[in-house]
């Protein structure tokens, strides 16, 4: 597949380079992107978080809080070649965004502080990235407040990569400060400036021992995966520097080595050197279709997010895997066809106008109406593409909505549709037996800024409510019992009688309604309405929930050839029970869960704690398939104790521990426990 794009400056045609930009919570993911903006002379002036300046997380949402809670997206060029960089989210309630980016990038750089307690965070990361096979290399940040030695901060972070960290450069200290680096490959040393590119300095020789040590493992390290290579190092003899460059590209690019940078976003250092690392040695689009198994003849390109502007409409962020992609072209996906209507480059919030867009570069689609986040789409409209990238994980936080004032109740239907489309890790559901509307989300803070979003872009403010457990209730005894339902009001009378039998059943049996009416006691045409007013009573039943696992047969019953009809035996069957349930000895029954949750292993014993304080029942662990390190905690726990849980395992395990919830079965409820449910549920009745 030819390579488009822009000249490098040597009159080759080069495609435009998608880095993700990716990293645990706070480790300078989002300071990085504004370094390489200003390097690059997108922006005149490097902006900070703090003081809300930067050109990423400009929405009103992120700004507020502080963090990235969505994906930030910016063009520059270096030295002739076009990238586009992806700021992800860090936050564990946010990573979600970069599922549909991150199998269509080229390569990721992975930021991250020189924190040994970043590890499990740093894990979570690089084993999304190494499932996927994209490359990806790590830049230490924050080298300025570095206080243990480097390769020390690497014995710590390697646990976390099942690929050996191969680091290229090393510091050079002054008084324990520091203030420039040696490059490895390239053997030269350069001494930072504060927002502006390194000079290069005569290696000091106070480091030269340690540079030619910290260079000899680094060949070690490639010449693992190179036999030529080991044999030189075993020679003793100097392998050229040409090859050293040749084997960290190839070996980058194949996903054999996680290269490591060193830098200070925040003060501009380092900058230089990974922009070069990434211009030379990042695989361009026709590899990355290679990676995908994406073979199309036509132009094509992949939805990476959607976002509702205020004026613009719908924008869709796509890249362009294939072919070209102007104004007017039009794409077919799953969803449907869309002709586009402008495209647009983006710098954070700011979108601008251009022309035709070619294959490698990431840009902004106009009113693709049909088009979904995760869509990938060709302008063949028979072709079927699909790019596969790992799921939105199932939600694990919920709470009820309804809206502030009645007349936004339409309103928000649309809102919540278009939120959907914005952030696919927003679900919404409407519980049939609580009839509350649930939004549910990756956390407490997810779903926050979902309702704060709501409000500013979509106009619509929305009341947060607990989310209600789904109580059912049951009987423990049976019994027999006659309605009768008799009135005359003049005319033509209302009558029917019926003799019912009302039975517990095996859990999880669900209702069953039978007859035994033998020599026409009840008609056969009236049989039915027995049956709906019986059901008609089931659903709230003397405890004031639906009723479950009973059995009710007609037995016996009379009627009159005038009075009876269908309404009088609905009614006769409803106030049967609704007399007979109460003598059935009724008992409450909650929800219990099958939970697996997530975890690193030393915090297996914490998890075992939470579950059995929240009246769960540990069925046993094991190893977690492909996660070294970590383990499965199988559990069942009640549904009443599942609200905040996701928040006790985070705190537990730095953040990263998660869970999948399914239903398993209802279990009898009694004592303190039932009688505060009970009494809740009455109070809330008589509101």
């Amino acid at each position: 597949m030819a390579q488009s794009g822009g000249s490098n400056g040597n009159g080759r045609i080069r495609s435009a380079r998608c880095i993700a930009l990716i990293g645990p919570y706070l480790s300078g993911k989002t300071t990085l992107l504004e370094a390489i903006l200003s390097r690059t002379g997108v922006i005149t002036r490097q902006g900070k978080v703090d003081d809300k300046t930067t050109t990423g997380d400009a929405s009103a949402e992120a700004r507020q809080h502080g963090m990235s809670v969505e994906l930030n997206v910016a063009d520059c060029e270096f030295l002739g070649d076009r990238f586009t960089f992806i700021d992800c989210p860090g936050s564990i309630e946010f990573q979600h965004e970069a599922a549909s980016v991150l199998a269509v990038c080229d390569a990721a750089v992975v930021v991250c502080e020189p924190d040994p307690k970043r590890v499990p965070s740093l894990q979570v990361i690089l084993k999304q990235l190494q499932d996927i096979g994209l490359p990806h290399a790590l830049f230490l940040n924050k080298i300025d407040s570095f206080d243990t030695r480097v390769r020390d901060v690497l014995a710590d972070l390697q646990p976390a990569s099942t690929k050996p960290m191969v680091l290229r450069q090393i510091p050079i200290w002054d008084n324990g400060i520091a203030t420039g680096f040696v490059d490895l490959a390239l053997e030269r040393a350069f001494v930072y400036r504060e927002h502006a590119p390194s000079e290069v300095v005569e290696l000091p020789s106070a480091i030269a021992d340690r540079k030619k040590e910290a260079r000899f493992h680094m060949l070690e390290q490639l010449a693992d995966y190179d036999d030529e290579l080991m044999e030189q190092l075993l020679s003793d003899l100097e392998p050229p520097r040409d090859r050293v460059f040749d084997d960290l590209a190839r070996e980058f690019r194949e996903g054999l080595i996680v290269p490591v940078l060193l830098g200070s976003a925040a003060n501009g250092n380092g900058i230089v050197r990974l922009l070069k690392v990434l211009r030379h040695e990042t695989p361009f689009i026709a590899e990355t279709n290679l990676r995908l198994g994406l073979q199309v003849a036509t132009s094509a390109a992949h939805i990476l997010k959607t976002t509702y502007t205020t004026h613009g409409g719908k924008l869709s962020v796509a890249r362009v895997m294939a072919g070209e992609v102007g104004d007017g072209t039009v794409l077919t996906g799953t969803h449907g066809e869309d002709r586009v209507a402008g495209v647009f480059t983006l710098v954070g919030a700011q979108s601008t106008k251009r022309g035709t867009a070619m294959a490698g570069e990431t840009v902004a689609l106009g009113r693709m109406e049909h088009a979904r986040t995760g869509d990938t789409l060709s302008s063949d409209d028979k072709a079927t593409l699909e790019i596969a990238a790992p799921a939105t994980p199932d939600p694990v936080f919920a709470v009820a909505i309804s809206v502030k004032e009645r007349k936004d109740e339409v309103k928000m239907s649309a809102a919540l549709t278009k939120l959907m489309e914005e952030d696919p890790g927003i679900r919404v559901e409407h519980n049939t037996d609580t009839h509350q509307l649930l939004l549910m989300g990756q956390g407490e803070m997810h779903l926050r800024v979902a309702v704060e979003r709501l409000a500013r872009k979509y106009g619509v403010e929305v009341v947060r409510k607990p989310r209600l457990v789904p109580y059912k209730e049951t009987i423990r005894a049976g019994t027999t019992i006659r309605g009768r339902h008799k009135k005359q009001s003049g005319g033509h009378g209302q009558f029917g009688d019926v003799v019912v039998e009302i039975q517990p059943q095996p859990r999880g049996e669900g209702f069953r309604f039978d007859e035994k009416i033998v020599g026409g006691a009840v008609p056969r045409q009236f049989i039915p309405s027995v049956e709906i007013g019986v059901s008609d009573y089931m659903k709230s039943g003397p405890l004031g929930f639906p009723v479950v696992d009973v059995a009710v047969t007609l037995k016996d019953g009379s009627f009159h050839t005038v009075d009876s009809s269908d309404m009088a035996f609905r009614q006769a069957g409803r106030i049967a029970t609704t007399d007979g349930m109460p003598k059935c000895n009724p008992v409450l029954l909650e929800p219990v869960m099958h939970v697996d949750i997530a975890v690193p292993n030393d915090a297996t014993a914490t998890v075992n704690g939470i579950v059995s304080q929240r009246r769960g029942r540990i069925l046993g662990f094991e190893p977690r398939e492909g996660w070294q390190g970590w383990d499965l905690v199988k559990a069942q726990i009640p549904a009443s104790e599942m609200d905040d849980l996701i928040v006790e395992l985070r705190s537990a395990t730095q953040g990263v521990g998660s869970f999948t919830a399914t239903f398993d079965h209802l279990s009898e409820l009694t004592g303190r426990i039932a009688e505060q449910v009970l009494a809740s549920h009455k109070t809330m009745a008589a509101e």
